[in-house]
């Protein structure tokens, strides 16, 4: 009954306790089972937390406690506050998951193990922000096809700095953030502002979540400069996503200490691998080279030797720097930056395999036949020197344009890369063979003047030289994970796991409709080859980019695992990261433990010491994998949008590249992307059409689809939004403009 439930509890206060002091855990726990109890009970009836304390009678002195016994309660999962405000159980229907916002006040919560995210509706959110972690409730009655819930609590919150422009007013600022998503503005007391000025870009710490009826507030911790001071744009991406710029004086202390040469002592015991003719072959603009090649051929056999940076020689364990290299994850490169994981002394000096001097090295000798087979291999500790620093560029001069100077400069090399792209053409057949999918969607490259302002932007040319790197890669990687499985040691991999089986019936529903068919196995599975051979059917149509990107989001994203799962793109069982220590921390961690194998120093304690730490670095590792391609592609979009404010009201041809329900993406020749919204699209009143993912005129039923092409003009432009909107123009409209 309700009164004995009271009576209980209100029995057990009148114990002889002094409730100012310190409650011990035990006498907490208890109070915690009896509220509780009361609770569970079949004659409770949902209560506010003033209700229930005016119910249970609880003395003033004791409401402290009071409240302390409910928000552990809430802690542990076992009730929640409803939107009302009243005091639920929390029952089997509730979940846990990551909550993301949209400009438009609904959101999504990512849940673990669910295949679809869950439709949270903008009633229904209790100030969640992105990124938080919340408790949700499924609704019982969902509407559509998506399961919808409410936020029931909010467990973590997932931001707790923001950067956004302030303004000023007489008696306090607010600050709006650039996250489109932070919906609200943010309070600022004067006393807070730092001297801030209303243009200003600051960084902005979060005092107060508010609420779903008050704004967050907050106090200014950092000053970037005006919104239209050079570099303070990117400035903004970099503090927003929290990458680190400045190293610890730990760190710098320790680089001091490094030696500019290698020197004779550190050396001894490596095979010397000097005499060998040895290339790299990157990037004009490129200065950490961690990767070189050596390239042989016999009667049989092809010799090829990758020869990888030995990082891990210089970035000890547990050292400043591998702390900080671990904390950083990978290298971030923004347009105008790199965001280097270790410092320049490291990376672009004593790491680098520069030509002319001798460099210490981890490597992965190969032998390979003609069906490109690795028939045997060797990963030893080394010592090298490149004979020369090649570019992708001159090395395609070389050998496809047969540029007589580059000819002439490198003529004692031109055998080396015949063999290399003889050998790389064996390795792709033989990887095609196989299944592995390659999309070769065009990258942007974004020149930018000396005060960072956008001054062209133009699909990155690749060509053959880059794919001979990327097959050399490939089979050292291959080749190192192969051999550390079998042996059982604990270990870094790269795994792309198999895709959904939904997702997969999903992609050859829609493929079918447009006259292609994808073969699955039992319960929907497929093998990679039926998917590298949709992109080669459509490869040349209209919906070439559409199917292949859609192919592409049906697969799941790689990650960094201490178990081999295989990669699926690659159509590989075995697969690491080993190629890149000056850059990632995986192939770092990897090094390590290859050296300490090498020396015989894998004892049960340093096996244990790895299976131990790998989980956390893996986990860590994938995560700041993700955080740097986010910033990457903020600060692309960014100044792409930036080099289109010249263009308003100007025309241009496109190719619709995505369709929604709110309107249609139409992709330049030169990859920027803009939208043209379902309200500006002229002549009629037009709908989604899902099933066929193209938007259709109610009375005219013309059709928009994905790849046709149209013209469009430049509307608006807005750069912090990193947005650009297009509105269709009518044939001929513009055709004397200049393409952007």
């Amino acid at each position: 009954m309700l009164q004995n439930g009271v009576a209980s509890f209100l029995h057990y206060n009148t114990l002889q306790i002094e409730m100012e002091k310190r409650m011990t855990r035990e006498e907490l726990n208890q109070k915690k089972e009896m509220v509780f109890a009361f609770l569970s009970s079949k004659e409770y009836k949902p209560f506010s937390i003033k209700e229930l304390g005016a119910v249970l009678q609880v003395p003033a002195k004791d409401k402290k406690m009071f409240r302390q016994v409910l928000d552990e309660l809430m802690d542990e999962g076992k009730i929640h506050l409803d939107l009302k405000g009243k005091i639920k159980l929390l029952s089997d229907h509730v979940l846990s998951g990551k909550f993301m916002a949209t400009q438009k006040g609904f959101g999504f919560v990512r849940i673990e193990g669910e295949e679809e995210d869950i439709f949270i509706p903008a009633h229904s959110t209790k100030g969640a922000m992105d990124g938080d972690q919340v408790q949700i409730a499924l609704n019982a009655h969902s509407h559509g096809k998506r399961k919808e819930a409410e936020v029931v609590s909010i467990l973590e919150r997932g931001v707790s700095m923001v950067v956004g422009i302030y303004s000023a007013s007489k008696s306090f600022g607010f600050v709006v953030a650039d996250n489109h998503k932070f919906t609200k503005d943010i309070y600022i007391a004067k006393s807070d502002t730092k001297g801030a000025v209303t243009g200003h870009k600051v960084v902005v710490e979060i005092t107060d979540y508010g609420t779903e009826e008050r704004n967050p507030e907050g106090r200014v911790l950092e000053i970037l400069g005006h919104i239209n001071d050079p570099g303070v744009d990117i400035l903004s991406v970099i503090k927003a996503y929290g990458l680190p710029e400045e190293y610890p004086d730990a760190v710098m202390d320790q680089v001091e200490e490094v030696c500019e040469e290698v020197p004779e002592e550190e050396k001894k015991g490596r095979t010397d691998y000097r005499e060998l003719q040895t290339v790299t072959i990157d990037g004009e603009d490129a200065k950490d080279l961690d990767d070189a090649i050596t390239l042989t051929k016999d009667d049989k056999l092809y010799h090829l030797g990758v020869h990888i940076a030995d990082v891990s020689n210089y970035v000890t364990e547990y050292s400043p720097l591998d702390k900080e290299a671990l904390k950083r994850g990978t290298s971030v490169y923004l347009v105008d930056r790199v965001i280097p994981m270790l410092p320049h002394k490291l990376s672009n000096g004593i790491c680098s395999l520069n030509a002319g001097v001798d460099r210490l090295a981890l490597s992965c000798m190969m032998d390979i036949n003609a069906k490109g087979e690795i028939v045997s291999h060797k990963i030893e500790e080394t010592v090298i020197r490149v004979d020369r620093r090649m570019s992708y560029t001159s090395v395609h001069k070389i050998i496809e344009e047969k540029d007589e100077a580059e000819r002439a400069e490198y003529k004692e090399l031109i055998p080396m890369f015949e063999l290399m792209y003889e050998l790389a053409e064996i390795l792709r057949d033989r990887r095609f063979k196989r299944g592995s999918v390659d999309f070769d969607f065009p990258e942007s490259k974004i020149t930018l003047d000396e005060k960072g302002k956008p001054l062209d932007v133009q699909i990155y040319e690749r060509n053959n030289a880059h794919r001979i790197i990327e097959e050399f890669m490939l089979a050292a990687n291959q080749t190192v994970a192969e051999e550390y499985f079998w042996q059982e040691l604990p270990f870094v991999y790269r795994t792309h796991e198999v895709p959904d089986p939904e997702k997969i019936l999903q992609l050859n529903l829609f493929v079918q409709g447009f006259g292609y068919s994808l073969k699955t196995g039992a319960e929907d599975e497929i093998h990679p080859k039926e998917i590298q051979k949709l992109i080669h059917k459509v490869e040349g149509t209209p919906e070439e980019a559409l199917i292949s990107r859609l192919a592409l989001r049906s697969m799941k994203q790689a990650k960094y695992t201490t178990t081999c799962e295989g990669h699926f793109g690659l159509a590989m069982k075995y697969y690491t990261h080993f190629t890149s220590p000056i850059r990632r921390y995986p192939d770092l961690q990897i090094h390590r433990i290859i050296k300490e194998n090498i020396h015989g120093r894998l004892v049960d304690k340093r096996v244990e010491h790895y299976r131990k730490i790998l989980p956390e670095v893996t986990a860590q590792a994938s995560i700041l994998e993700r955080r740097a391609d986010d910033a990457e592609r903020e600060v692309e979009k960014m100044k792409k949008a930036e080099y289109m404010e010249q263009f308003i009201g100007e025309c241009f041809d496109g190719v619709i590249s995505g369709v929604t329900s709110w309107g249609m993406y139409v992709e330049l020749p030169n990859t920027i992307e803009g939208m043209v919204r379902v309200a500006d699209i002229p002549g009629d009143y037009y709908y989604f059409d899902e099933e066929h993912y193209q938007m259709v005129g109610e009375h005219t039923k013309k059709i928009y689809k994905l790849g046709q092409k149209v013209r469009v003009r430049v509307e608006t432009v807005e750069k912090i939004l990193r947005t650009i909107d297009f509105a269709l123009v009518e044939e001929g409209e513009g055709a004397e403009e200049e393409e952007a």
